[in-house]
């Protein structure tokens, strides 16, 4: 089966995406302080990573092979970021400024959708404003936008994620 080079660049494309897949979510994981399931990832990920780049060093006579190791690559960084993504790992902390600081209403209807915020006043160059700082699980992510965006569009939005939780809501 393996002499058939159409098979068989089929196959290292085929374990390099699984290979690259594995290693994306595993540096996401890393990143992420989930130390213990990366370690067990890694540990599939490298036989993955063995048997794949033994097919092509046992081949670098065929130029395809190269070509679909380094495709597989590319194909498996972008399916490793697309299951991160369907897995919404961790928090997002979303920090909101608002010119609606006299009744407060962006920071009600946020928490009537079930989001915590936490508001001050703040100063803007163009006077009063509102701020708002909202935790959320990323897979909400999205939904906290649209529900901004929807209540105040000219809100002034930034999006980052929290290192250490500790406390709160």
């Amino acid at each position: 089966m393996l002499e058939n080079s159409f098979i068989l660049g089929l196959i290292i494309l085929i374990i390099n995406i699984v290979y690259v897949t594995f290693f994306t979510i595993r540096m996401i994981l890393t990143l992420k302080g989930y130390r213990y399931l990366a370690a067990s990832i890694s540990m599939i990920e490298i036989v993955i990573y063995v048997v794949g780049l033994g097919l092509v060093l046992d081949n670098l006579d065929k130029i395809q092979n190269l070509i679909a190791y380094a495709v597989g690559y590319g194909i498996g960084v972008i399916v490793g970021m697309k299951i991160e993504e369907k897995l919404a790992i961790g928090y997002i902390t979303v920090n909101v400024v608002t010119a609606d600081y006299k009744n407060n209403n962006l920071s009600k209807r946020i928490r009537e959708k079930g989001f915590g915020v936490t508001d001050w006043m703040a100063q803007g160059l163009e006077g009063d404003r509102m701020a708002l700082q909202i935790l959320t699980p990323r897979k909400y992510e999205l939904k906290l936008y649209d529900t901004i965006k929807q209540l105040d569009p000219k809100a002034f939005i930034i999006a980052y994620e929290p290192k250490t939780i500790h406390g709160g809501f």
